[in-house]
């Protein structure tokens, strides 16, 4: 449920005025919409609350082609909402009630990974419970399947879990969660990502909003710069991010290349209000890439 006003409230302020709306959102959810609508063949593991807000996700997930075999619906607790204020510039403060999404437990998951044929790529954020992320990993790591963590919103995970991830894609704040360093220029962004090596991540991706991402891998590093846009609303732009990496990874791109097609697509959806309603097609985003090589 989104709001957008002139400039954000400060705490105990009530701001008048701003337009309301509506949109489907949640990160799992808002970044397998955006790995479908860029061409991915995309499966989505969520538990969601036995009531309207669940049934409606539901039948987006499958108006967006994307496999719904291991949803759950919960009758205990609600579907998660978040609350967004959005300013005129585009920048948001959110706060989020999990609902059934705090309640998707390891044995949810089990048929999943007992029925699994290998997956290109699994994708997965931390708006589930912390055991169920490193449930997920560890099995990752068992089957030899390619996991991508998009540590967001901002948590810790144990090194034993760390190790065995094979991206990691925090933006700016996470990543100083999760190193102690604040990212404040370019030199910082290298350190992060070295003490991220160090807990035997092979591969990072920093996205630094508006100035793009910074990748590094064992076969060399680099900054991609995000194509110039006027932004409208920077909600999900993080989402589309990691649902576009992983799609363009899923199609044997390499990472410097799939993290410039994952700008492209972030870019996109940040001139466009709301989370999985901002999400690119395939096209949009080949169209940009041209006109930006």
């Amino acid at each position: 449920m989104v709001v957008k006003a002139e400039r954000l409230p400060a705490p105990g302020e009530t701001i008048l005025g701003g337009t309301f709306l509506m949109d489907a959102g949640g990160k799992g959810a808002n970044q397998a919409v955006a790995a479908a609508r860029l061409g991915g063949n995309v499966s989505f593991i969520a538990n969601l609350g036995n009531d309207l807000f669940g049934q409606q996700a539901h039948a987006q997930f499958k108006k967006e082609n994307i496999h719904t075999d291991f949803i759950t619906f919960d009758d205990e607790h609600p579907s998660g909402v978040a609350l967004i204020n959005v300013d005129a510039s585009g920048e948001n403060c959110i706060a989020v009630a999990p609902g059934a999404n705090g309640n998707l437990k390891p044995e949810l998951l089990r048929t999943f990974f007992s029925s699994l044929t290998a997956p290109a790529i699994l994708l997965i954020q931390l708006e589930i419970p912390i055991t169920t992320v490193e449930f997920i990993i560890e099995q990752c790591s068992i089957k030899s399947i390619p996991v991508v963590v998009n540590p967001a919103p901002a948590n810790k995970l144990s090194d034993a879990s760390l190790k065995n991830i094979s991206i990691i894609t925090p933006n700016e704040s996470e990543a100083e969660l999760l190193t102690g360093i604040s990212i404040k220029d370019d030199s910082a962004a290298k350190q992060a990502a070295g003490v991220l090596h160090g807990k035997g991540i092979k591969q990072v991706v920093l996205t630094l909003g508006k100035r793009g991402a910074y990748w590094s891998a064992p076969h060399g590093d680099g900054f991609v710069t995000a194509p110039s846009v006027k932004p409208v609303d920077t909600t999900a732009a993080g989402d589309c991010f990691s649902g576009a990496l992983a799609v363009a990874l899923s199609e044997k791109k390499s990472l410097v290349d799939a993290v410039r097609f994952a700008c492209a697509a972030a870019s996109i959806s940040v001139t466009r209000m709301g989370a999985q309603a901002s999400m690119p097609l395939r096209k949009e985003v080949n169209e940009l890439l041209y006109l930006n090589p």
